[in-house]
């Protein structure tokens, strides 16, 4: 019977990661945006930037909060 419970664990801790497939196509996303933007006004680069970073992080958190969730499963829950 442990090893259904292993296999249970495993199996939520892959669908928790699930999660993580949105953050990774918004930055994608997000940085083609800002490269274009960039390429049509070079000018205002630095404010882009600044404004696709700040993107960037609030996306990689939402991931960040499925890895937590992963490790949750795998270590804690018995």
């Amino acid at each position: 019977m442990p090893e259904l419970t292993t296999l249970g664990k495993a199996v939520g801790a892959g669908l928790a990661m699930v999660g993580a497939l949105g953050p990774g196509i918004g930055i994608g996303l997000l940085v083609q945006g800002a490269l274009q933007a960039i390429g049509r006004n070079p000018d205002a680069s630095g404010n882009i930037q600044t404004n696709m970073i700040l993107g960037i992080v609030f996306a990689e958190a939402v991931a960040i909060y499925c890895l937590v969730v992963a490790l949750i499963i795998l270590f804690v829950l018995q």
